[in-house]
């Protein structure tokens, strides 16, 4: 069993909680309302060696299944994002790994119709300072497509630290794609990350200074 699963964290409007089976009307009617906008950015399997058999998309139900098994495993916290209530998103925590690592990364999208009102950077940060302060992780990484600029100033604006260039890094939109790699590491964030976070902007003055 996972001693830090299930959890629900919230920030003003902004919360995160496990995704459920019970979400999938929801999931699919903001996916679909996505499709065009995140295809850019989400990971694909490539296709299969010639001769194997394509593996057919996992239904909305395995999909949970398996983020559900895994989170029991301990290797991930698969999230839904909600803003005053609403699911807007996904986050999860995935790759949870200890002994001298002690480390996990963090992927994450949003409604295109809710980006830009600061809910990804406090979901990042909420599930940041759990990962730090109550499961005792030591690092956070997030992969960035360098060309998704949106997604590059959030992490940048809640301070994580660009680490480099993984050429071909992940099979997306069609083909192997370059990420950044941004991380960040317990000892840089002492005060926590919402700390940071609410002194940098908070999310109610968010939309004024752009």
């Amino acid at each position: 069993m996972n001693a830090f699963w299930p959890v629900e964290l919230r920030e003003g409007p902004v919360g995160l909680r496990p995704i459920r089976v019970r979400d999938q009307r929801v999931w699919q009617d903001v996916s679909r309302r996505n499709r065009d906008w995140l295809r850019r950015w989400e990971a694909t399997v490539p296709p299969p060696p010639p001769g194997h058999p394509q593996n057919p998309r996992p239904t909305y139900r395995q999909m949970v299944r398996f983020l559900r098994a895994e989170a029991n495993a301990g290797r991930m916290l698969p999230f839904v994002v909600t803003y005053e209530g609403t699911l807007v998103g996904q986050l999860t925590v995935g790759g949870i790994t200890w002994g001298s690592m002690c480390s996990a990364n963090i992927g994450y999208w949003v409604d295109q119709g809710h980006a830009g009102r600061g809910i990804i950077p406090a979901a990042v940060a909420l599930a940041s300072d759990y990962c730090f302060r109550t499961m005792g992780l030591h690092r956070i990484e997030i992969c960035i497509r360098p060309e998704n600029l949106p997604s590059r100033r959030v992490v940048e604006k809640l301070g994580f630290r660009e680490e480099g260039l993984r050429p071909r890094y992940l099979h997306i939109d069609g083909g192997w794609r370059d990420h950044l790699v941004y991380a960040l590491t317990v000892d840089e964030v002492p005060d926590g990350l919402l700390a940071r976070w609410r002194g940098n902007s908070g999310i109610q003055s968010h939309h004024h200074h752009k």
